[in-house]
């Protein structure tokens, strides 16, 4: 039987606040020189410490919300997550559960839609660190990272192959990085990925799922997803149903391991925090957010394709922001130019970090008014170039569309690269299929 993959994420990205959640120690648990230098009573856990909300953290977190198209509450509280583990100092995580600040979200992929169920906030935990001291085996904690700002952003099980996994994450992550609010730095840990994975022979969603924790990389959140698909078909077509719990990745196996049995809401005892009263999302709080939203990725992109640049080159170009800067300029000062200078960008013909919009659609127009646009005269050449290639053009004539390039580039030889590869492209099309 046949099982479709039943896959929803859950992201977890630190904020790039200048102090934590709710204490004010410095936010920068990557560049300390120390462990546990950037702590304090409070997110150390310490008995009678009393938690402070940070605003910036909040704004932040409401912005993602909207950048993702969500709902956002009117009234929305922190609660008290339960459970233990030695990186958790007060035995219970500041968590949302019932009432999270952005709801029922999504963002498009060229697979579909992905819905977003949550955009929540809460604070991190330390971090453990597995090492020998004196010969013995031992776990030591750093606390730099704890009660540091953290946005979780669940989707909705509508991911359903490891290609549209990938394009979701990324979109994600580049739209989180336009907003300024975190740099998404995986390898860091400033960015944490988990998968909810089930099977499914007809498309609904099944009596369970397994998480899959410990990703890293959009690579092996796929990966993860490959495995997975593989363990749980040979478990169903075995007449079992996979067992519903939390998992390990293993990159050097690129398989998954049990870690324990998933837990459920009522495992975590949730309440509301007695120490933070619940918050009323003003219109006019809301309206200081949204006038914080910069032009998204997906917008930058849609512009560009309107401008001619094709979709591969519009993302790389999206990503890198001193490449897209460079590119608005140059919009500004010839639209019609914007593809060509936006391919001499990808294809690194173009070190834009040494020189101006300005010089380069300078020389770029001399170099084009020195090309060989006669058609007659590249007709000439392409006549000689086909008669002398028959294999070639008999490999294209069979769908070898590749051939063309072979074409070009001999074309290009014979001019010295200054036939106009537009034109020359055209005459051979049309050469060709005489």
């Amino acid at each position: 039987m046949n099982y479709q993959l039943i896959c929803g994420a859950e992201i977890h990205v630190e904020l790039r606040t200048q102090s934590k959640m709710f204490c004010g120690c410095k936010n920068d648990p990557f560049n300390a020189k120390r462990p546990n230098t950037y702590t304090c009573p409070v997110c150390l856990g310490l008995p009678g410490a009393l938690p402070v909300p940070n605003k910036k953290a909040l704004d932040d977190c409401l912005l993602i919300g909207l950048a993702l198209n969500c709902q956002i509450a009117s009234v929305s509280k922190f609660d008290r997550k339960h459970y233990f583990y030695p990186d958790l100092p007060k035995g219970y995580q500041i968590s949302q559960y019932d009432e999270p600040f952005c709801v029922k979200g999504y963002i498009d992929t060229s697979f579909g839609r992905v819905g977003i169920t949550r955009v929540h906030m809460e604070e991190d935990t330390a971090k453990l660190h597995h090492a020998t001291v004196d010969g013995k085996k031992v776990s030591l904690i750093n606390f730099n990272r704890s009660g540091v700002p953290l946005v979780e952003i669940v989707t909705e099980p509508d991911i359903h192959s490891p290609e549209q996994a990938k394009e979701c994450l990324k979109a994600i992550r580049d739209l989180i990085r336009s907003l300024g609010v975190s740099d998404c730095d995986m390898e860091k840990g400033s960015m944490r990925l988990e998968a909810n994975i089930s099977l499914s022979p007809d498309g609904s969603l099944p009596n369970y799922k397994v998480e899959v924790k410990n990703i890293n990389s959009f690579r092996y959140f796929s990966n993860a997803l490959t495995s997975e698909t593989k363990r749980q078909t040979e478990i169903l077509s075995s007449g079992k149903v996979p067992v519903q719990e939390t998992r390990g990745y293993r990159s050097s196996t690129n398989s998954t391991v049990s870690q324990r049995s998933k837990e459920e809401a009522a495992d975590y005892r949730y309440f509301p925090e007695p120490d933070i009263p619940p918050f009323h999302i003003s219109s006019a709080w809301l309206a200081q957010i949204r006038a914080r939203l910069p032009e998204l990725p997906t917008q930058k992109i849609s512009a560009l394709l309107s401008l001619g640049v094709s979709a591969s080159a519009a993302k790389i170009i999206v990503r890198n922001s001193a490449m897209y800067d460079f590119l608005s300029q140059i919009t500004a000062l010839s639209k019609d130019l914007v593809p060509q200078v936006a391919k001499d960008l990808v294809n690194k013909r173009l070190d834009f970090s040494s020189t101006t919009p300005g010089k380069y659609l300078k020389a770029l127009s001399v170099k084009k008014s020195s090309l060989i646009s006669s058609e007659a005269e590249l007709t000439s050449l392409l006549e000689e170039i086909i008669a002398g290639n028959p294999s070639v053009v008999a490999d294209y004539r069979k769908g070898k569309i590749n051939a063309l390039g072979y074409f070009v580039g001999a074309l290009m030889k014979q001019t010295s690269g200054k036939a106009d590869p537009k034109v020359a492209t055209a005459l051979l099309t049309r050469l060709l299929q005489e």
